[in-house]
């Protein structure tokens, strides 16, 4: 597809509506994106970071429910089997989704050297069904209406105003301040002078992982300090609660040579600043050393009144390669573009490694077909997280093709790999270095042609970098975070600890005999009155004194759970005394769910937590065995080899079906009589028409199943309110039969069935009135009896009218056993066996 013209771009599939949103920072782009994702039947945004994504997909989640929402990045995928919102990055969503809304985030990246051709190609060519929404950068504007002329461009003031305000001295900065600085040292530097006077900085830069930049950010949001230092990772869409922007410099190394800044990239920065309709502030640091940065008058102008030049050219690179051969695919990765308003990309290290192993004949010698070809080019798009330069991550890349020579990776290799790297010991310097490796084999986990356990393997290479990134965040804050000096600018003082802080009995905080707020279970809610100036100190003594009353509810909860006091589960939920304390999650299997502490309870101290987890899941446990002990059993005997495979497979039915299987789709037919032995021994009750266990079809049980069934996956009915005889549904729910209009307990089914054999064997085989009493004591219609009686074999046959002008009572039906080898009747169950001869010489007769 190398060398499409001008015509051909515009052919790709232009549908639906496309809107271009342009504008300055802190003009809300992201959310109008976000309402008109959930506005649609399915829709996917593009960001131009993970954390990005990561914060947009917490957001979908809480509105669209986790089970309908998608998070791909090269390094994460969540995708839930009925997903139908997506929140990626740009390099990991898909190029040509079907879905009927599509949102490009910064799209004015589109200029940048090192990703530009992939945001270009997604400007490009990525719609969706019924809108588009290109969210950018006015400077992207030319570009828009030559590229996409169809596109509708609406333009958004800034909803606050950003104001210059010259050079201040560090020790001046005001609180809620974030100093930009454009290297790690510089970073250092700022956020140790800080520790010293002002008590400590939130740390931000490009190298740490994303989970460690939301804990500082957190820890900055928090307010646990005032203070933020950050190279111009700060200015890709990070939503802090910044007052002012310092820049500490005004140039920067690109990876190519030191620049200064554009306007553009200084606008962007600075817009941290005021958020919402909150006016924010910039300027630069003096006493720097006789080096001090300036603006000059025109970048301030440019600035404060967001004019900068427009784009002129967005960066290309052919997105549909040929892979013919490894020659092939380089020519059209170097092809010219086919629009003068595009040029073509510097190279990017991808194409960088690809050359270097071209030039390697154990490699080329590898690949032969076109398959071949471009599962190298995916090896080769392998990001460089470590940023060790091309000739290092091409050797890594080397070493990783000739591994998946042998077709995958095997589990025991990448399990080797990532715990050589799960060593959360070191300094900030070493758990970077660790974490960008960790990232790469997060990555590699993720390809499904590449890894066979990829499901496990990504699961342990994400738990190694979030170990890794919280090893790393408290280097951070021990290292640039005087807690106690914090805690002295903040003015709340050591007074604030000497104040009383007592739990009344109805649950209210009380500090100094005032309330101040109530605990709900373990979530502190303020009273909205407490949050006077003048009452400041106390809340500060309360939120100091909370753990303590949080880890004595904890023990309360701790003996509750040992003694099943005040313990209940209700649906996916465990409550203690009506509060929410956990939530039962998928298990290993269906009998064995998993039980997690509300996050509430993540206030707690690590030890009392898994302590708390451990007491609660053994609760849960034993409850399960309690009702589900029936089930329990068949799960076991499933597992044992000496039960056969027939045995077992009907087994694992009857466990995920919650004891009661339709005995034509059972397989019992295909067990020997030991087999069938062995399961009426596990206590399953073989019926003419359901293989049931009895103790499972009371309401507990019942309702104990589905609700595991749910949180496991399982598609079934929902439990009947009470298990009544008879009940009118429109579908039967677990543990009955629906005949006619009616559905009736699968027992009672039985019992019916049973009855009707009775009669059958003392009518010696012949037709026989069958009475219809029992089934209407139980409530079952006549239709709904004969309905019953016709499904286990038996055949109707209607008396002869009464002549004309005859009287009497009319001639009833007789029923007569008819089972057929297709039928449900095929299968009834034999009578009870009768005692004495003369019953057993009738039952002879009668076969």
């Amino acid at each position: 597809m190398a060398n499409r013209t001008p015509a051909q771009i515009r052919q790709t599939a232009h549908t639906g509506v496309v809107k271009a949103v342009l504008g300055p920072t802190n003009t809300g782009k992201t959310h109008l994106a976000i309402e008109r994702l959930c506005a649609h039947s399915s829709g996917a945004i593009g960001f131009p970071l993970r954390l990005l994504a990561r914060e947009v997909y917490d957001r979908v989640c809480a509105i669209k429910g986790p089970d309908k929402v998608a998070l791909i990045t090269g390094e994460e995928r969540i995708e839930p089997k009925n997903a139908r919102w997506s929140l990626c990055t740009v390099e990991a969503m898909p190029s040509r989704p079907d879905v009927a809304f599509v949102a490009l985030d910064e799209a004015q990246l589109a200029a940048d050297p090192e990703r530009g051709h992939v945001f270009t190609d997604r400007l490009l060519h990525t719609r969706g069904r019924e809108e588009t929404m290109l969210l950018g950068s006015a400077t992207l504007q030319p570009m828009i209406k030559a590229l996409v002329p169809e596109a509708e461009i609406v333009s958004r003031p800034r909803f606050s105003t950003l104001t210059h305000v010259g050079a201040k001295k560090l020790s001046r900065i005001p609180p809620r301040s974030a100093i930009v600085a454009f290297s790690a040292e510089q970073v250092y530097v700022m956020a140790e002078m800080l520790r010293r006077f002002r008590g400590g900085a939130a740390v931000v830069m490009g190298a740490l992982s994303p989970q460690t930049r939301n804990a500082q950010v957190a820890m900055y949001q928090a307010g646990e300090v005032d203070y933020l230092v950050a190279t111009d990772a700060i200015g890709m869409g990070l939503n802090l609660d910044v007052h002012h922007v310092a820049f500490a410099g005004l140039s920067k190394y690109d990876g190519h040579r030191h620049r200064r800044l554009t306007t553009a990239e200084m606008a962007q920065i600075a817009g941290r600043a005021g958020r919402h309709q909150r006016d924010g502030t910039f300027g630069t640091l003096s006493g720097m050393g006789g080096h001090d940065p300036a603006f000059t008058d025109e970048e301030v102008y440019a600035i404060e009144e967001h004019r900068f030049a427009p784009l002129t050219r967005l960066f290309w690179r052919e997105a549909e390669p040929r892979f013919d051969s490894i020659a092939t695919l380089i020519e059209d990765l170097e092809s010219p573009p086919p629009r003068p308003e595009l040029s073509i990309a510097p190279q990017a290290i991808d194409l960088a490694v690809l050359k270097r192993l071209a030039d390697d004949h154990d490699v080329t010698g590898s690949v032969r077909g076109q398959r071949a070809v471009q599962r190298l080019w995916d090896v080769c798009r392998l990001p460089d997280f470590r940023q060790q330069g091309e000739e290092v991550h091409s050797r890594f890349v080397a070493r990783l093709w000739q591994d998946l020579q042998r077709g995958y990776l095997g589990a025991d290799y990448v399990a080797q790999a990532i715990a050589q790297l799960d060593l959360p010991t070191g300094d900030i310097d070493t758990l970077q270095g660790r974490i960008a490796a960790i990232r790469s084999w997060s990555y590699i986990a993720q390809r499904p042609d590449w890894v066979l356990a990829k499901e496990e393997m990504s699961a342990r290479a994400r738990a190694v970098e979030t170990r890794l990134s919280d090893a790393l965040h408290a280097r951070l804050t021990e290292r640039f975070v005087n807690r106690r000096t914090t805690v002295l600018m903040r003015k709340a003082g050591s007074d604030a600890g000497l104040l009383p802080v007592r739990l009344s009995e109805s649950g209210s905080v009380l500090v100094d005999d005032e309330p101040i707020g109530h605990l709900e279970g373990f979530r502190f809610v303020v009273d909205p009155l407490a949050r006077a100036s003048d009452r400041k100190l106390l809340l500060a003594a309360a939120e100091r004194h909370l753990p303590a009353l949080f880890q004595a509810r904890a023990e309360e909860l701790i003996v509750a759970a040992s003694q099943g006091d005040g313990l209940r589960q209700v649906d996916d939920a465990l409550l203690w005394n009506d509060l929410k304390v956990a939530r039962i999650e998928r298990g290993r299997t269906l009998l064995e769910p998993r039980v997690v502490p509300d996050p509430a309870l993540d206030r707690l101290p690590p030890a009392v937590r898994a302590k708390l987890g451990d007491v609660l899941q053994g609760w849960f446990s034993g409850f399960v065995a309690q009702l589900l002990g029936p089930l329990l059993a068949l799960s076991d005997a499933s597992r044992a080899s000496q039960s056969g495979a027939s045995l077992r497979a009907l087994l694992l039915h009857m466990v995920e079906a919650g004891g009661v299987l339709p005995r034509a789709e059972s397989g019992l037919d295909r067990l020997d009589p030991v087999q069938r032995e062995h399961l009426k021994k596990l206590g399953v009750r073989i019926g003419a028409l359901d293989l049931f266990v009895p103790s499972m079809l009371r309401p507990a049980p019942l309702a104990l199943w589905s609700a595991l069934a749910s949180v496991y996956g399982t598609v079934s009915a929902a439990p009947p309110v009470s298990v009544a005889p008879v009940i009118e549904a429109q579908n039967a729910p677990a543990g009955y039969r629906k005949f006619g209009i009616q559905c009736l307990r699968v027992d009672l089914a039985e019992k019916l069935l049973q009855a009707a054999h009775r009669t059958r064997i003392s009518s010696r085989g012949r037709r026989c009135y069958i009475d219809p009493a029992l089934a209407r004591s139980m409530g079952l219609s006549t239709a709904s009896f004969a309905a019953l009686l016709r499904a286990g074999g038996f055949r109707v046959f209607m008396g002869r009218e009464l002549a004309k002008g005859a009287h009497g009572a009319p001639v009833p039906p007789l029923w007569e056993w008819r089972p057929t080898r297709s039928g449900a009747a095929d299968a009834a169950l034999p009578p009870p066996v009768p005692t004495g001869a003369f019953a057993a010489l009738a039952e002879l007769v009668a076969r």
